[in-house]
């Protein structure tokens, strides 16, 4: 290591996947790392609501790319096993819809096109296996050149893709066309269409604009579906836990108010009490919106790029429940669909409203691999919305009137859900907007909208030298073990700069 190393002093802004990857990251490279978390515990959108007595995880519910936090874990001299208990999932998720039929998919390929096969028929099996192939294909030409890479280009991603591998993987990986009208090639049944079309959604994007090279998320999930025993806040704590070991300096409850500039570049922060801490880089971790829109400082704002409303990604109403489950067999991971899919977007992303027919996804807690049920369980129901939560607030009968809707769609399923208010603890898109300030409540950062759509997030390095960036709206994009690979790109970024 260079001399004078263990004197540098970075701070990182956001102690969600992202954070807390680089932080371990740029801590295990020996210097001094200081972690500020606005909120009561790390994770960031890995959190959980207490509901009466017991705590619903909230964000997140599922681990996948279990090689992501392995690797992590691994280059730290430690292991995930040590840390984590991971159960595996024998079910990826059962779907059901309003007008029958009822889906099992498996992290087993020959188990899923049986699956599918009683539910749709021998054609539309055949059609699953052309469609796991070109998945496969996908996967295969973008996990090292597209997701491990520093802000690729078009022309930078085609290089590295035909430096490692067969010209052909290049049609395997084309952008185009839309997932939703790629996926009628693979599946006469429209409610195939609906199943893997949800892999939009992933992203926060619609099925009927986002790019068809979405497909590799089929053999993400049949590489492997993990549940993370206790909640998936464990492996934020086992992250944050790793960190403080390598002698990462975390505070919590802890508000930077801004960015501190000199001579065109990040010199430190300033806290919301008034307190400056210097250092020689800072890594934000969080919607870059916050930046562009002034929120750590007018210096900093022209760092990223400014975002347009119109073009933010999801959003979601979500609801922590301990109630009671019946008439429906759940598992832990649970959809529930209305017969028209593509109503559901145009209703959201053209007319900025919640549909009164929503896909409802619910997560049964305390069903799954080692799940013991009792006459209570923990719940998490969830519908896509609008990113609006800056512009508009929802009153109690508001939010009551949303989740009677979801409610209507399960009971179209066969499933009631029975419990009390006080038993079921709402979060809208104006609170995720509160707790992530400058998304409008955006749960995945911008829209993956269209063929360029991949190459307008913001990379590690930001136009402000000295000021990196991490987390779901940045590359390589949402989800929790892609803002892990964002913190793990944006600390060997860092580090290349101010240790060479």
């Amino acid at each position: 290591m260079e001399h004078g190393v263990t004197q540098r002093h970075v701070i990182i802004i956001g102690a969600g996947a992202g954070g807390l990857s680089a932080s371990i990251d740029v801590a295990l490279a020996g210097v001094r790392v200081t972690l500020l978390e606005r909120a009561a515990t790390p994770g960031g959108k890995m959190h959980t609501r207490e509901v009466d007595d017991v705590s619903v995880d909230g964000g997140p519910t599922v681990l996948t790319m279990r090689s992501v936090f392995e690797q992590l874990f691994e280059d730290a001299g430690t292991s995930l096993s040590e840390r984590l208990t991971l159960l595996d999932s024998t079910v990826i998720a059962r779907h059901a819809w309003t007008d029958g039929g009822l889906l099992d998919l498996y992290p087993d390929r020959e188990q899923s096109r049986q699956s599918i096969a009683q539910f749709a028929g021998s054609d539309n099996a055949a059609g699953f296996d052309r469609f796991y192939a070109q998945s496969e294909k996908i996967h295969n030409a973008l996990s090292s050149t597209f997701m491990s890479a520093t802000k690729p280009n078009p022309l930078s991603l085609v290089g590295r893709v035909l430096r490692q591998h067969p010209p052909s993987s290049l049609l395997a990986a084309r952008p185009s066309p839309d997932l939703w009208r790629a996926l009628g090639g693979f599946f006469s049944d429209e409610r195939l269409q609906q199943l893997f079309g949800r892999y939009a959604t992933y992203v926060g994007s619609s099925p009927l604009s986002t790019p068809a090279t979405l497909m590799l998320i089929a053999h993400v999930e049949l590489d492997g579906v993990w549940l993370v025993d206790g909640g998936m806040h464990r492996l934020a704590k086992a992250m944050a836990d790793l960190g403080q070991e390598l002698g990462v300096d975390l505070h919590l409850n802890t508000h930077v108010n801004e960015v501190l500039v000199k001579n065109r570049k990040a010199v430190g922060v300033r806290l919301d009490d008034g307190t400056v801490l210097t250092a020689d880089a800072v890594i934000f971790n969080g919607d870059t919106q916050a930046i562009a829109t002034g929120q750590l400082g007018e210096s900093a704002a022209s760092a990223v790029t400014l975002r347009p409303s119109n073009q933010r990604a999801l959003s979601a109403f979500t609801w922590c429940i301990k109630g009671q489950s019946s008439g429906f067999d759940l598992d832990h991971h649970n959809v529930f669909f209305e017969s028209n899919y593509p109503s559901e977007f145009n209703t959201i992303f053209e007319d900025g409203n919640v549909p009164t027919k929503p896909t409802v996804y619910v997560c049964a807690q305390d069903r799954g691999p080692t799940g013991k049920r009792n006459a209570a369980e923990r719940l998490l129901m969830l519908v896509n919305a609008p990113a609006n939560g800056d512009k508009q607030t929802w009153s109690t009968d508001e939010v009551n009137h949303i989740r009677d809707n979801a409610l209507a769609v399960l009971d179209r399923c066969g499933l009631t859900l029975s419990f009390g208010d006080d038993d079921c603890v709402a979060t809208t898109p104006t609170d995720w907007h509160r707790r992530f300030p400058g998304s409008g409540g955006s749960l995945y950062g911008g829209a993956s909208h269209g063929i360029w759509s991949s190459f307008t997030r913001s990379g590690a390095r930001s136009r402000l030298k000295g000021l990196y960036l991490s987390g779901g709206s940045v590359h390589p994009g949402p989800g929790v073990p892609m803002a892990t690979l964002s913190g793990r790109l944006a600390a060997r970024t860092l580090l290349s700069d101010i240790i060479r």
